[in-house]
């Protein structure tokens, strides 16, 4: 019961602290009062902090290979590395408190803990953001992701919410009847699977659907909204918790009532965050550099919300390519190969560990598309100052599941991404 409460405590909280009757200011207000009871109570309770600072800028700033490095530091139960790996084994315990990992996008897994209460509190605001609206009825709610975790299982605790989780490293045909017959009103997944599934079946008719796990492109956007008749919803998690989700109007917004934000800029109007997690009580992330490159908005939203607007997660910084002191972000590359052509409805571009870009693209892409693609791509980098040649290539660009889509990926050896 102590658990349900608190699901229904964070529920209301967030549903209030992004109410379009509240104004920025006011927001900002209480976020601030929030922030500064985290500093003085629950961030020195971790051996990597000291007293509580004066200001959330005194702090240095942490990244995932210190954490990682220092894990036990920056939980209150002192839980190791080693100890999480063994759990991920079995239950995903390790005494009264959950842990978890990453997929590892870029081989180096991100590993959390998160006490019982945490793991409703994340819940109970999850669903004010993405299923306010629908909660009046029963839902059934399928998960398409890499793999479960325990923070799925608490939402079966929900009356009139039944909840699904479909394994994405099985494959979608080992599930692909089960989840036709579930006839989920609501589905989670990462884009390419949400793509998959309109253009291979099963025929579904959920009520919303959200992309979740992967950078959504554009060229998927677009399939998968006609696909479902729907406009495709989006959440904005990692294993640094919950950062974001797509209000009732299709715009992404910030998770700020329970997330503080800094942003480095990164150039051509994209930013880098830095995050604080001042709802989180037994893993302390303080001013924690995450690896995403986002393009702010400061268009007001129809739904009114104080929350941040996001106009695009553009990707992460490990895609960006490098030519020298010269740095192109995803979102440059994938523009200039989406906007060459209509008719190239999916593609790779791949900076090669010796610095050549690749350009992949579907065996029955037409020749003279191939063409502008290429002339397309060349020039976004010239423009930017990086001279290198374009190799074509071409492959089935088939669905795989046992890796993360990366459209833009860039290849070169970490020391030359620096």
């Amino acid at each position: 019961m102590r658990l349900i409460r608190e699901t229904l405590r964070s529920y209301q909280s967030t549903r209030r602290l992004s109410h379009p009757g509240l104004s920025r200011g006011a927001f900002v207000a209480a976020q601030g009062q929030a922030l500064r009871r985290w500093l003085d109570n629950d961030l020195p309770r971790v051996a990597a902090f000291g007293a509580a600072p004066r200001n959330l800028d005194d702090l240095p700033v942490m990244d995932k290979a210190q954490l990682m490095a220092n894990f036990a530091r920056y939980n209150c139960a002192g839980i190791s590395v080693d100890q999480v790996r063994t759990a991920l084994g079995a239950d995903c315990k390790v005494g009264p408190f959950t842990v978890g990992a990453s997929t590892g996008t870029t081989g180096n897994r991100g590993y959390f803990v998160i006490s019982d209460l945490e793991r409703y509190r994340w819940l109970g605001a999850l669903l004010a953001k993405a299923m306010a609206g629908l909660l009046w009825r029963p839902q059934r709610v399928a998960i398409i992701l890499p793999q479960d975790t325990r923070l799925y299982s608490s939402a079966r605790s929900v009356p009139f919410l039944e909840l699904r989780f479909f394994p994405l490293s099985q494959g979608v045909d080992k599930w692909r009847r089960a989840l036709a017959a579930y006839a989920p009103t609501v589905i989670v997944a990462p884009p390419k699977v949400l793509r998959h599934l309109v253009e291979d079946g099963p025929r579904l008719a959920p009520r919303r659907v959200f992309s979740a796990a992967e950078t959504l492109d554009p060229i998927d956007r677009a399939v998968i909204e006609h696909g479902f008749g729907l406009t495709l919803g989006q959440i904005y998690m990692a294993t640094e918790g919950l950062l974001g989700v797509t209000c009732a109007h299709g715009h992404l917004h910030l998770a700020e009532d329970s997330v503080a934000f800094e942003y480095e800029p990164v150039g051509d109007g994209l930013v880098s965050p830095l995050i604080t997690s001042f709802r989180r009580q037994e893993q302390i992330l303080a001013r924690y550099r995450m690896n995403d490159l986002l393009r702010l908005s400061d268009q007001p939203c129809p739904c009114q919300s104080p929350l941040q607007r996001v106009a695009e997660v553009v990707g992460r910084m490990d895609d960006c390519f490098r030519f020298g002191a010269v740095l192109v972000t995803p979102d440059v590359l994938r523009n200039a190969v989406v906007q060459a052509d209509a008719r190239i409805t999916d593609f790779r571009v791949i900076q090669q560990t010796d610095g050549a870009v690749t350009l992949v693209l579907p065996h029955a892409t037409p020749p003279d598309a191939i063409g502008t693609a290429q002339s397309a791509l060349q020039g976004a980098l010239a423009r930017l100052g990086a001279q290198t040649a374009i190799t074509v290539t071409h492959d089935n660009l088939a669905l795989d599941v046992s890796r993360k889509l990366r459209r833009v990926e860039c290849r070169l050896p970490a020391d030359l991404r620096r």
